[in-house]
C-alpha cells in the first residue's frame, strides 16, 4: 500500500491523456506531472486512491531521451506549456499516438495507424515556439504592491509575473513592457478578484500575421481608464475615442510602437471568470484589424473567434478542402462554423455552402467576411446546429453532398449525428479538438453506414496536450442503407 508523502523510486512507462507520466509502484499506477516516458525518478506520493495514485516529481535519477530543459523558466508553474520538458518531435509523436489509441479503443478502428497521415507540426527550426497570434494577460497586484502582469499559475488564479512568453510574437513582449511601465507610473489600479474592486482586469493583444496589424484591448472594471479621482468626459458629438486624459496619454505612448492599428477598451464589470464583456469602445484606430488565411481576408475584432496559430490554420483548412474533394457542383453544410473561416475556404470550390453557428455575433462576422471577399454562394444561419440542421432537413428538404463539422470539445450533439445519417452526404469531414469525442462520434457514424478513410493531426497548440485532428468519412454503398434503414 502506497503511503501519502512517502518518496519512492519509479520508472515512467507511458504518458497519460493529459501528458502526465505513468509508472507503477507495487503494481499500482502512479500519475506524475512533468515526467517523461523513460524517466527514472524519485517521486513523492500526494494522493492515494483505491487503484491508482498521484505523485510529485522530486528528482530525476536518469532522464528520458525525450526530456529537454524547458526554454521558459516559468514552464513548470505556468498552466500553458505542460509539455515543454519534452522535445518537440516527441510531442508530435505522442499526439499522433494519442489520437491513434482513441480511434482504436473508443472508435473501434482496427488499425488506425494505417489511415493516419504524418503529423503536421510547425517547422523544425521553430521548436514549437512563437506561434500564437493572440495573448491574454491578467493584471493584478503582487505581495510587494507592484503591478503584476503575466499568466495564471497551473490550477490557480495566482498571476506569474512575466516579461516574456515564448509562445507569443516578440513584439508582444515589447508592448507588455510599455503597458507595465505606464500602469506603474500612472498608478492605474489593477483588478482584485477577491473584492471585485480595482480597474484593469486583462490586457489582450492580437496580430494579423499576414498584415502585421496589432490590436490592444484593455479589459476594465468600469467605463474608462483613469487614475483615482479623475473624471471622465464625453465628447460633444457623442463619438467614441478617449474619455479621460489618462486614456489620451496611453494612446500617445502606445502609438510609438510600429504596427499598432487598433487600441480599444472592453467593459466587464461582472464578478466572473469570463475575460471579455460585451461592450467595446475604440480609443484609437479601428475596432477591427485585418488578416488573411490563404487568399481570404478577415476582419477581426476583440470579440471575434479566430484561430490562434495562423501557420497551422492554413495547412489545416487546406487539408479539410482536400478531404472534401470538391468539384464546384456540391452543396456543403459547415456546422459550428464560427466566423465562417472554413465556410469561405470551401465556398471557392463548391456550388453552395451553408454555415451554422450558435453565436449570433460570429454569424454577423461571417456574413461581413463573405461580403468583404465577394463570396455570394455562402449562407449563414444563427442557432444551434442540433436545431437548425434537423429543421432545414425536415421542413425545407435540404440536402448535402458534403458536411463539415468542427464542434466544441464535447463533440457533435446526437441530433446532429442522426440528421447527418438521414441526409446521407457522400462525405463527412470532421475537424476535432478532442480525440476521445471524435472517436466516439466516428463509431456512431460508422455504425450508421460511414467508413473512416483518412485522418491527419495538426499541432495547433504546441507545448500543450491539445491536438487538432481532421478525418474523412465516406458513405458506404446504398445497399447498406437498404439493408439497415429501410
Amino acid at each position: 500500500m502506497l503511503i501519502k508523502n512517502q518518496e519512492y523510486e519509479i520508472t515512467i512507462e507511458d504518458f497519460g491523456n493529459d501528458g502526465e507520466g505513468i509508472g507503477h509502484i507495487d503494481g499500482i499506477a502512479v500519475f506524475v506531472k512533468d515526467a517523461a516516458k523513460g524517466d527514472r525518478a524519485v517521486v513523492r506520493i500526494t494522493k492515494v486512491k483505491k487503484n491508482y495514485a498521484y505523485a510529485r516529481l522530486m528528482q530525476i535519477i536518469e532522464p528520458s531521451p525525450m526530456r529537454q530543459e524547458p526554454p521558459c523558466p516559468h514552464a513548470k508553474r505556468c498552466g500553458g506549456c505542460s509539455l515543454m520538458h519534452i522535445s518537440y518531435k516527441d510531442q508530435l509523436a505522442w499526439k499522433q499516438e494519442k489520437v491513434s489509441q482513441c480511434l482504436q479503443r473508443i472508435g473501434g478502428i482496427e488499425d488506425p495507424s494505417s489511415l493516419m497521415e504524418p503529423a503536421v507540426g510547425l517547422p523544425d527550426d521553430s521548436n514549437g515556439l512563437r506561434y500564437r497570434n493572440k495573448a491574454q494577460f491578467p493584471v493584478g497586484r503582487g505581495k510587494d504592491g507592484e503591478v503584476t502582469i503575466g499568466f495564471y499559475a497551473r490550477h490557480s488564479h495566482d498571476i506569474i509575473d512575466t516579461d516574456t512568453c515564448l509562445l507569443q510574437p516578440e513584439i508582444f513582449d515589447q508592448i507588455l513592457q510599455t503597458c507595465r511601465e505606464f500602469l506603474q507610473e500612472n498608478r492605474i489600479e489593477p483588478y482584485e478578484e477577491e473584492t471585485g474592486k480595482g480597474l484593469l482586469r486583462h490586457i489582450m493583444m492580437r496580430i494579423g500575421q499576414a498584415t502585421g496589424q496589432i490590436q490592444i484591448c484593455f479589459v476594465i472594471n468600469g467605463d474608462a481608464i483613469r487614475v483615482k479621482g479623475e473624471k471622465a468626459y464625453v465628447k460633444e458629438d457623442g463619438s467614441a475615442g478617449c474619455f479621460t486624459k489618462t486614456e489620451e496619454k496611453l494612446v500617445a505612448t502606445l502609438q510609438k510602437t510600429k504596427g499598432i492599428a487598433s487600441i480599444v477598451v472592453n467593459k466587464n464589470t461582472e464578478r466572473t471568470n469570463r475575460i471579455l464583456g460585451s461592450s467595446v469602445r475604440v480609443l484609437w484606430g479601428r475596432e477591427i484589424i485585418e488578416d488573411r488565411i490563404g487568399d481570404i481576408s478577415f476582419d477581426i475584432g476583440p470579440l471575434s473567434f479566430y484561430q490562434v496559430n495562423p501557420t497551422q490554420t492554413v495547412r489545416m483548412y487546406q487539408k479539410a478542402l482536400d478531404y472534401a474533394e470538391l468539384t464546384g457542383k456540391e452543396t456543403v453544410w459547415d456546422l459550428y462554423c464560427g466566423i465562417g473561416t472554413i465556410s469561405l475556404f470551401l465556398a471557392r470550390r463548391a456550388d453552395t455552402v451553408c454555415g451554422v453557428e450558435i453565436v449570433e455575433e460570429a454569424i454577423e462576422d461571417a456574413r461581413k467576411n463573405a461580403e468583404k471577399n465577394h463570396i455570394s454562394n455562402a449562407r449563414f444561419f444563427a442557432g444551434k446546429a442540433e436545431e437548425i440542421l434537423p429543421e432545414q432537413y425536415e421542413k425545407n428538404k435540404i440536402h448535402a453532398d458534403v458536411i463539415v463539422v468542427d464542434p466544441p470539445r464535447k463533440g457533435c450533439d446526437e441530433r446532429v449525428i442522426d440528421t447527418m445519417l438521414k441526409m446521407r452526404p457522400d462525405r463527412i469531414v470532421y475537424v476535432s479538438c478532442d480525440p476521445a469525442t471524435l472517436a466516439r462520434d466516428i463509431k456512431l457514424l460508422s455504425e450508421g453506414g460511414y467508413e473512416l478513410k483518412k485522418a491527419c493531426i495538426f499541432d495547433n497548440f504546441c507545448q500543450s496536450t491539445h491536438v487538432e485532428t481532421i478525418v474523412l468519412l465516406r458513405r458506404k454503398t446504398d445497399l447498406f442503407w437498404k439493408d439497415n434503414f429501410d
